[in-house]
């Protein structure tokens, strides 16, 4: 997600490449720009901060620096993916932090690291971690408290079918004169209470690979988890964990399997490998229409921990099929839907683009591009052309929500199961990235972010499934 500066100096004489959308179910791939009236245009905040269709608004939930933690600390920088959940008559948010610097570096942007408190605290030399905030039923905040710390990079994750939060490090830092610890891990999050993550939430599920994560998405029928990999040079890969013989999926499970003996290589992990009939596909960016489909083999890591070589560098082109930015992830519509946030010949990229929406199929092995975005001619106007989707989440109205991390003006951009793209919100304060989408589950607040200076959102209006399609 922070490699969004690099993406806008790579932006620098592409041209328009127009747009494809496809949403699986009852509609067919469609190619060329097609735009829904959604919710209606963007009214101008006249606080400059969220534009929002007519009958929206918005509350502030937490505010980077400015807000308080039971802790007594300021609320931490960079808020980024977040996992929503239902408790009492309200909500709790788990709120990743993906701030990378360590305790020895000047605070610069990142000035507000997360407390290392006893118990919730990983590795003392790292500053990121999570917070977890209360609301109730209307999205206005009761009290936030750290719930994990010590880690870095957290950038999005994933909701557990059993009702955690699965943060994820986006690095590959080894422990050196600040870090104590290896880093690259995912971490499991009780949402309810502090004292439930103490001394568990440090605890790093080690056998779900240590490499730059970015988001997982878990199949509740089977427990395996599906995992992307934001990482270049080589571009990175998307895994997936199955599940050790006789494993009952359930709170806790995940960190007792991760403490009993072998517990660091429990399960297989393996990346995918696409192929269209006999021929592999080597990237991604070789889908150039939406609706196109390849059939899944699976490779098995040989070294998981990353001990001499980063994991996707173990996997030679051949044996697998590599994306550049793997981005969020989300389960839904029985199958796990993954981000390529952009790509372009100068990384290595067969075909340039500013997104891909992909949906693998456990139940067939196969993975289908579902989205599909040109390059924008010039993301620093305000049209029906977006670029960047990051973080990503399924809509209880049907269709899509992505969060726009692009080279110019950022957006919530929706997407109809018509496959038909509209506006939900437009960042009016800056060009920082929106993130961690996530609806209440009576999908009345849908919660998101501006990563900086650090906002949280809880915007409500009259939701109902955005559609004007074709008949």
């Amino acid at each position: 997600m922070t490699a969004s500066i690099n993406r806008r100096q790579l932006l620098s004489g592409t041209a328009a490449a127009g747009l494809g959308i496809a949403i699986t179910g009852n509609i067919a791939a469609v190619a060329g720009t097609r735009a829904s009236e959604g919710y209606g245009e963007l009214v101008d905040d006249p606080d400059g901060l969220l534009s929002l269709p007519a009958g929206f608004s918005y509350k502030l939930v937490a505010r980077t620096g400015v807000t308080t933690t039971t802790d007594g600390a300021k609320t931490a920088s960079d808020p980024d993916g977040t996992g929503v959940f239902a408790a009492g008559s309200g909500w709790v948010l788990v709120n990743n932090h993906e701030i990378g610097r360590t305790i020895a570096q000047p605070p610069g942007p990142e000035a507000f690291g997360v407390p290392p408190l006893p118990g919730l605290t990983y590795d003392p030399g790292n500053r990121g971690g999570t917070s977890t905030i209360e609301v109730d039923a209307e999205g206005n905040r009761i009290a936030e408290y750290v719930s994990l710390a010590g880690t870095s990079t957290n950038c999005a994750g994933g909701v557990s079918p059993w009702g955690t939060w699965l943060t994820c490090e986006e690095t590959e830092d080894r422990a050196g004169r600040v870090r104590q610890k290896d880093h690259g891990y995912v971490f499991e999050v009780d949402p309810s209470s502090q004292a439930a993550n103490v001394g568990k939430s440090p605890v790093p599920l080690k056998f779900l690979g240590r490499f730059a994560h970015e988001a997982v998405a878990i199949d509740p029928a089977t427990t395996v988890i599906y995992e992307t990999e934001d990482a270049d040079e080589p571009n990175g890969l998307f895994y997936r964990w199955v599940p050790p013989e006789g494993f009952s999926a359930g709170k806790d499970a995940l960190r007792t399997l991760a403490l009993d003996s072998g517990g660091d290589t429990a399960g297989r992990l393996q990346a995918m490998s696409c192929y269209r009939g006999s021929r592999h596909i080597l990237d991604l960016s070789a889908a150039t229409t939406p609706g196109t489909r390849y059939t899944v083999q699976w490779v098995d890591v040989p070294d998981r921990d990353a001990a001499t070589a980063s994991v996707r560098s173990q996997l030679t082109d051949e044996q697998v099929t590599r994306g550049r930015k793997l981005e969020g992830a989300w389960w839904g519509d029985g199958g796990a839907y993954f981000v390529s946030s952009f790509a372009r010949s100068s990384d290595g990229s067969l075909n340039e683009h500013d997104g891909q929406i992909w949906l693998y199929d456990p139940a067939t092995e196969s993975v289908t591009l579902q989205t599909l975005f040109g390059v924008n001619p010039d993301p620093t106007v305000d049209t029906d052309s977006y670029d960047g989707p990051d973080n990503i989440t399924v809509s209880p109205y049907g269709g899509l929500i992505l969060a726009e991390n692009g080279a110019g003006i950022q957006h919530l951009v929706g997407v109809t199961d018509q496959g038909k793209t509209y506006p939900i919100a437009r960042n009016d304060l800056n060009d920082s990235e929106f993130t961690g989408p996530g609806f209440s589950a009576d999908g009345r607040i849908l919660f998101a972010c501006i990563q900086s200076p650090g906002h949280v959102f809880a915007i409500t209006g009259p939701w109902r499934r955005p559609s004007n399609a074709d008949t």
